[in-house]
């Protein structure tokens, strides 16, 4: 995973409707109507948050009958969370050698 494809999964994250959106779905899948039943966001924006969910890779659509329901896909937030394990674990090395520099001084 590179900064260009963190950085849209992060825009997309840090809106508290979408991280309500995304929870929701942790529990199964649910149509755009079925999430404004749940959350006080109105249908039309939900859809909203879903492309934007959609567009980043963390949501998927899959039709069931005449109905469409989303469910999220797992395989990109963990992807998204094994990144920043990487990017702090080289924060981590880096503040040991600093902190090795200031103690040897």
């Amino acid at each position: 995973m590179t900064v260009d494809t963190l950085v849209p999964v992060f825009a997309a994250l840090g809106d508290e409707t979408r991280w309500s959106i995304l929870e929701a779905l942790g529990e199964g899948e649910a149509s755009a109507s079925a999430l404004a039943g749940r959350l006080p966001v109105t249908r039309q924006a939900i859809a909203k948050h879903l492309a934007v969910l959609h567009d980043v890779g963390l949501v998927e659509p899959v039709r069931v009958g005449r109905e469409v329901r989303y469910r999220v896909l797992g395989s990109q937030l963990n992807a998204t969370a094994r990144r920043l394990e990487v990017i702090g674990a080289e924060w981590d090395r880096r503040l040991t050698a600093i902190k090795g520099i200031a103690e040897s001084l």
